[in-house]
């Protein structure tokens, strides 16, 4: 009775600061906080049963809604969540905390306990959830539990070393793991492929010079050119060896790069110029090795102001703090040598068992789309939590200028990063979001929001590439024939337009009052024409992988006003209505990178199934049997706290070689389509 009588006296005592007053964003706060007073109150209220599908709907999207309004972060507004990679990072940094002689036991242990428990049955580790062994990760995993101690003859070494020589050993690693390898001593340098640090003095004029590849490529290559020209060696003794590893003994191994059968192919010329720079490595000319050592570090110290760590992003980051050492930072720079190292200490995730790590992080793109998700699904503009949001926003547009001026030096600097930090490389496909975000939030006339908006629409549309697409953080950087380079083995050398990412810029354009037959949008619209794959599909650069491309096109034809019964835009909605699993949901696995035969088959999950949602309703087809069934799914597999689980990798770093997996995607996304069937089927 008592708990009856607390409830009813702040419901009056709500009501009465409500007072009269129409504001929504009052109202959706009393009702919010009373449910979490009732649930926080230990005693369990029986909620009225949903008597339709409709209002099954609606109390699942109740349920989310509450969820992201509690684990905002209620300081600042923002929304967080963990970005998950395979194995590889996590060796990489326990060899890294070697090369530094920084190792923390406690933390070794707990990294390890990451590692093996993400072995596989064949002893090896894959790069994303339900793949194969690879074998660069199972070299770098094998020789940080050999670090740590693990005898020869222990089970998990022996199957994990039968796996690495049945994927042809150590020899078939990529070019990262043979540098880390050869700086302890366990790969020879000479069949490292050669990174010119000579590269950073390269004019402009010149076909290739470090502004023709991507912004994470620049960050990659240019500390990774310090390295490779400096040679670092860090002796562990004699008793750590990975000569078992070596499928040909290791002193009669053959260094030389593979050429094509064909005479004359661009892989060949590369690897002939690759060659050259290897005999100019044995002399280089001393004065201009040193100016470019030079120049290359202070690229680095520059790009490392108002950021989290080099680009923000693992690689470089790593590559950063080895560049360092070899430089002499630990006694010449101390302070910015402990603060690139203590930038990659907070990438780690721990909890009581284990430590992995991130290869960056996301708040920037999960704030957008978490507040999107709110709007979209009913939640007021106007809500507290959002003009938060919105505040913590805004002070994160980019006023700086950026690489992305040397090819587009008129634009004012604008545009959203996708970290906490990272100046320099604001892009284009966070921008689009947070502006659908920062559109529909209700903020104070004195905010500056007008501004910002118009602002950053003007970033976006200069950096329209030639061919009508946008690509990530730079214009026209699409010389494909960089990607036969010989150390850009990661397969992403360069940022060339993407459909998924010009689907968003037409998507924020129609938002925005601009329609089809603009001239930036009508050049858009071709550009996603030839783009189509046969059976009306689009490739996805950032999201695995169809299913993700095609959703992204077809809200962008739908918000920029295409006619979505034309042929083309039909032929998609079919594939996407053909490719529905039998439970009603969606999947794609991570091997249609590989084999496009694959796209859009694997189990369901929440976040691929919101975006085949995303795409259908983007046509009107709420009231299909389709939709309804993908909404069933989504209904059917909601969690008791108002979330979703993706066990499947759905996010993509760089096709074919780096996956990731969004912890927030089966959050937000199905939170997104369910608002949107909401609306449609009330007619809103």
């Amino acid at each position: 009775m008592k708990y009856l009588l607390d409830f009813f006296e702040k419901i009056s005592t709500k009501l009465q600061k409500f007072n009269g007053n129409t504001n929504h964003e009052l109202f959706d706060t009393m009702t919010d906080d009373l449910s979490l007073d009732i649930n926080n109150g230990g005693r369990f209220v029986e909620e009225k049963q949903p008597v339709n599908f409709e209002d099954e709907v609606e109390r699942v999207v109740h349920k989310t809604q509450r969820y992201l309004l509690s684990v905002q972060n209620h300081v600042d507004g923002h929304w967080y969540g963990e970005l998950e990679a395979d194995a590889s990072l996590t060796a990489e940094y326990l060899m890294l905390m070697h090369f530094v002689g920084r190792l923390d036991p406690e933390k070794e242990k707990k990294a390890l306990n990451f590692i093996l428990n993400k072995q596989l049955p064949d002893g090896g580790w894959n790069i994303y959830y339900g793949g194969p062994s690879e074998i660069s990760v199972s070299v770098k995993a094998y020789f940080v539990m050999k670090l740590a101690g693990y005898g020869d003859d222990h089970p998990k070494m022996i199957k994990a070393r039968e796996c690495i020589l049945k994927l042809g050993g150590l020899m078939e690693c990529n070019c990262f793991t043979k540098i880390y390898l050869a700086i302890f001593g366990h790969f020879d340098w000479r069949g490292v492929p050669t990174v010119p640090v000579e590269m950073i003095v390269f004019p402009r004029f010149f076909y290739f010079n470090l502004n023709e590849i991507s912004y994470w490529s620049r960050s990659i290559v240019i500390p990774l050119s310090i390295i490779t020209a400096k040679k670092p060696s860090h002796s562990l003794g004699d008793n750590i060896s990975l000569d078992e590893l070596y499928v040909v003994p290791r002193d009669k191994v053959s260094y030389r790069m593979k050429r094509d059968d064909g005479k004359l192919t661009w892989r060949n010329l590369f690897i002939g110029v690759a060659d050259l720079f290897k005999r100019y490595e044995k002399a280089p000319i001393k004065f201009i090795r040193n100016i470019a050592i030079e120049h290359s570090e202070r690229w680095v110290n520059d790009h490392l102001k108002k950021t989290d760590g080099l680009g923000a992003i693992w690689p470089a980051m790593v590559n950063t703090v080895v560049a360092m050492k070899c430089l002499g930072y630990e006694k010449s720079n101390p302070e910015a040598y402990d603060k690139a190292i203590n930038e990659i200490e907070k990438l780690a995730v721990i909890n009581k068992t284990e430590l992995n790590i991130q290869p960056c992080v996301s708040p920037v793109w999960d704030t957008a789309w978490s507040s999107l998700a709110l709007i979209e699904s009913g939640v007021q503009g106007s809500h507290p939590a959002l003009i938060k949001t919105g505040e913590w926003l805004l002070k994160k547009e980019v006023r700086d200028p950026g690489d992305w001026q040397h090819k587009n030096p008129h634009v004012e600097p604008s545009g959203w990063y996708f970290q906490y930090a990272n100046e320099f490389f604001p892009d284009v496909d966070d921008s689009a979001v947070v502006l659908m975000s920062l559109q529909n939030i209700s903020m104070p006339a004195d905010s500056g929001k007008e501004e910002v908006i118009l602002r950053a629409l003007r970033w976006i549309l200069g950096m329209q590439n030639d061919d009508g697409g946008w690509a990530s953080f730079d214009r026209n950087n699409n010389r494909t024939v960089f990607d036969h380079i010989p150390f850009a083995d990661w397969a992403a050398l360069l940022d060339p337009s993407t459909s998924d990412i010009t689907g968003r810029c037409l998507d924020i354009m129609g938002r925005l009052g601009f329609e089809k037959d603009h001239a930036v949008a009508a050049k858009a619209i071709n550009y996603l024409k030839s783009e189509q794959e046969e059976d009306g599909s689009w490739f996805g650069r950032w999201g695995v992988n169809y299913i993700y491309g095609t959703w992204s096109v077809l809200t962008g034809l739908s918000y920029i006003g295409e006619d979505m019964s034309s042929d083309y835009v039909r032929k998609s909605l079919k594939w996407l209505k053909s490719v529905q699993n039998s439970d009603g949901g969606w999947g794609e696995s991570c091997k249609s990178y590989e084999d496009p035969n694959l796209k859009a088959i694997g189990p369901s999950t929440p976040s691929q199934t919101a975006w085949a949602l995303l795409g259908l309703l983007a046509a009107n087809e709420w009231q299909c049997e389709t939709v309804r069934n993908g909404i069933k799914y989504l209904v059917e597999n909601q969690n008791s706290d108002g979330t979703w689980t993706d066990k499947e990798y759905t996010g993509t770093g760089f096709p074919t070689v780096f996956y990731l997996k969004y912890h927030m995607y089966p959050k937000y996304f199905p939170l997104l389509a369910l608002g949107k069937y909401r609306k449609l089927s009330k007619g809103e």
